[in-house]
């Protein structure tokens, strides 16, 4: 990034005019939108030129026309500082060609472009918008073709339209599509007459970027659609820190500070909400409160008091759900075969060929002897002999047994454990995209006689409530976990609610049984448990790595170190040195996502070495730019194509014309179009986060003081223990130490405990 010092002023005009396009974007900061990229300016003496400044939501291609002044930096020469931009369409020949190549026009990609361009020239985007027939007079191109690249330039125009307005918001080119396909032509009439409405029906268009609009086209502060509005986005930021529901008290203060309003004017519209049943309150301990969501709302508007508590109604109904479908499989008989237990456990000891602990023994027994049950420990500590023991009893009796996980590494390895079919959650309840919603529920329950859900501490309110909810009333139902690692991604902390309502059966294991003992990764995990902060030996070059040992620490002193380290590592050193496929058995596990060691960081230094020579790419906003050959990760669930959160794919193809690409998962191909884009991030970095339920062969995690925000022990835990066969940290051992002792985790509040005691 450019240093302010090191730039002198050359030009004694404070708004000089630059007009060019947008060859190349160099460095892009997602927070600030601060760019610095290469133009390719217009007009005799047509040059490439460093430019620097905030251009949000820009894609290379683009014709800019800039303002701002003539800088000398002490290093870089000469560079143009931008004090304020807007994009237009291009004029000369080769600005079209670019624009029409960059594949912003789903249709026309380089080839089309160079055909388009040469046969009309500087007519071409007239012919397009006015007389598209016309471009029937190009090789190649047909009736269907044309009718195609007209339709997708009316888009287009719409699209640029809607993009010309949003532009100084920071509002991305997939964020501008989606809302294109939401509104069509009425897109910029929605966003100047109901900006609100955009922050709650468009994903990824927060409240606080259409409050910068309405702001701007001077809508009242204290006006009830603001008020609602921030009131649902304050909200929205609490359950991104796990909660479920909050006493109305810390809703209100929590919004009076975004909105910047008295209290008194949040209480009022927080009532309305209520009463138009976009929200939720309830008062605890009383039997009204746990009724059906909508019910609780309708009663009557209860005077909101500091002991009222606020949801969304989905999160309230999930809740609700996983209360009585428990208390629904509490309620009914079992319908596995009678079981003599303590003979089934013997014999199956005799089977596996050594005796069990008895903290096993419990688990088994627990499992068999009740419809709820769970089962907690580390790594190490015998959960997968429980759960081969157990699969082995309840074959051997002919019961039905169903295994699922929340990802489908953990549904894998979970397979692998037991040689038994297993599935991710998501797909064993099976999505209908026609419907709108999940195959198995109440209606049509799953048939099992056991159900065993491993990686449970990744179950969040609204997955748990669809798979309660589907699980038969005479199953039992296995929930096995860490108690210890990192709660879900999504609201909620189900698993540590069910322990604590004493409503289920619980195991816990603690000691470390057999090859787990002497795994030097399992023996790190359990000090960190402890609190203990011994390390391996320090090491101060990765070239120095030993492959003998499964737990090992390279020191880095600075940021810049660490992402070379870890490049190298990923690069060279672990290929090389210990035969590993960086794509198939190594992942980096950072803490944050952004700043130089945040995924962010990782991943554009990782892609610029693992990216193949003229490697195909769609240009994705602020520069970053999708390949062929790129590790990606999905971010978010999508029912329609059945690809769900944290899932690891490959992209195998890109089509630049059409403006899509496909991502291998495992087999299964998946399509996105330009709009799809922001479900994917690039994964050769991911975060801890991400990681959960995964076990990778090699985790190389980076670790600075700069991470101090994450630095939690909990944390540390869960990469660690992702590691299967090594674990590389990568920093500063004082972060480390910091983590360790770092035990404040912050509390998830819930109402699944109350509705559990009722």
């Amino acid at each position: 990034m450019t240093d302010a010092r090191s730039e002198i002023p050359i030009s004694s005009n404070s708004d000089d005019t630059l007009v060019g396009v947008l060859e190349r974007i160099v460095f892009y900061n997602e927070e600030n939108h601060y760019t610095i990229g290469e133009l390719h300016t217009e007009g005799t003496g047509a040059s490439v030129v460093t430019i620097l400044g905030a251009l949000p939501g820009v894609q290379c291609g683009e014709t800019l026309e800039l303002e701002g002044i003539w800088v000398a930096h002490r290093m870089r020469g000469r560079q143009f500082k931008i004090a304020s931009f807007r994009s237009r369409l291009p004029a000369s020949i080769y600005g079209i060609r670019k624009y029409l190549g960059s594949g912003l026009v789903p249709g026309i990609g380089k080839t089309y472009a160079e055909k388009i361009v040469a046969r009309f020239g500087e007519e071409t985007l007239h012919v397009i918008s006015e007389q598209s027939v016309r471009l029937r007079e190009v090789p190649g191109i047909g009736e269907n073709r044309a009718k195609a690249i007209k339709k997708a330039w009316e888009e287009q125009s719409a699209l640029r339209d809607v993009m010309m307005f949003l532009q100084t918001y920071g509002v991305t080119t997939s964020q501008c599509i989606r809302l294109v396909k939401a509104y069509g032509v009425f897109a910029r009439m929605v966003l100047e007459t109901e900006p609100y409405k955009v922050a709650r029906e468009i994903d990824g268009i927060g409240f606080r970027t259409m409050d910068k609009i309405a702001s701007n086209l001077g809508l009242p502060t204290e006006g009830a659609a603001r008020l609602e509005a921030g009131i649902l986005h304050a909200l929205g930021e609490l359950e991104e820190e796990g909660h479920t529901a909050v006493p109305s008290s810390r809703l209100i203060a929590h919004a009076a500070r975004i909105l910047n309003v008295l209290p008194e004017k949040i209480s009022a519209a927080l009532e309305a909400l209520v009463g138009s049943k976009h929200l939720v309150l309830f008062e605890p301990g009383e039997a009204s409160a746990l009724a059906e969501p909508g019910q609780a709302a309708v009663t009557s508007l209860l005077a909101i008091t500091s002991h009222t508590w606020i949801a969304s109604p989905q999160q309230a109904r999930a809740e609700a759900e996983i209360a009585t479908s428990l208390e629904r499989l509490l309620s009914y008989p079992s319908s596995l075969p009678a079981i003599h237990i303590d003979r089934a456990i013997a014999w199956a000891q005799d089977k596996a060929g050594f005796v069990f602990a008895p903290a096993q023994a419990e688990g088994i027994r627990s499992a068999l002897a009740n419809k709820v049950s769970i089962l907690t420990g580390g790594p190490g500590t015998g959960k997968t002999t429980i759960l081969s023991a157990l699969c082995t009893i309840l074959l051997a009796k002919k019961a039905r047994i169903v295994l699922a996980a929340p990802t489908g590494r953990a549904a894998q390895r979970m397979g692998e454990t037991t040689r038994l079919p297993a599935s991710t959650i998501h797909r064993l309840l099976g999505f209908a995209a026609e419907k709108g919603h999940f195959l198995h529920n109440a209606n049509n329950p799953i048939l099992a006689d056991v159900l065993i859900v491993d990686e449970a501490s990744m179950l969040d309110n609204r997955l748990a409530a669809a798979l309660l909810r589907a699980v038969h009333a005479n199953t039992h139902l296995l929930l096995v976990g860490d108690t210890n690692q990192l709660p879900s991604v999504g609201p909620g902390n189900v698993l540590h609610d069910i322990i604590a309502s004493r409503r289920a059966a619980v195991t816990t294991l603690s000691s470390v049984f057999r090859q787990g003992a002497r795994s030097q990764i399992v023996l790190a995990a359990h000090d960190i448990l402890q609190g203990r902060i011994p390390l391996p030996e320090p090491i101060q070059d990765a070239r120095h790595l030993s492959p003998e040992h499964e737990f090992q620490f390279v020191t880095t002193p600075t940021p810049e170190a660490c992402v070379a380290q870890v490049t190298t590592l990923c690069q060279k050193i672990l290929p090389e040195k210990f035969s590993l496929d960086p794509w198939c058995d190594v992942q980096v596990l950072a803490p944050m996502h952004k700043g130089m060691v945040g995924i962010q960081g990782f991943n554009a230094a990782l892609q610029r070495v693992f990216k193949p020579a003229a490697a195909r790419g769609i240009g994705g906003h602020g520069g970053l730019r999708f390949e062929e050959g790129d590790k990606v990760i999905q971010v978010r669930n999508n029912y329609d194509k059945n690809v769900f959160n944290g899932d690891l794919g490959r992209i195998i193809t890109v089509n630049p014309e059409r403006g899509m690409l496909t991502v291998d998962f495992d087999g299964v191909k998946i399509d996105y179009e330009r709009a799809d884009l922001t479900e994917l991030q690039l994964a050769y970095a991911i975060t801890i986060h991400k990681s959960q339920g995964s076990e990778f062969n090699t985790v190389v995690i980076p670790l600075m003081k700069s991470h101090y925000v994450m630095l939690q022990r909990n944390l540390i835990y869960t990469a660690l223990t992702r590691g299967r066969k090594r674990v590389i940290l990568v920093g500063d051992p004082q972060a480390y130490a910091m983590a360790i002792r770092n035990i404040e985790n912050a509390q998830r509040l819930t109402t699944l405990p109350m509705r559990l005691e009722k």
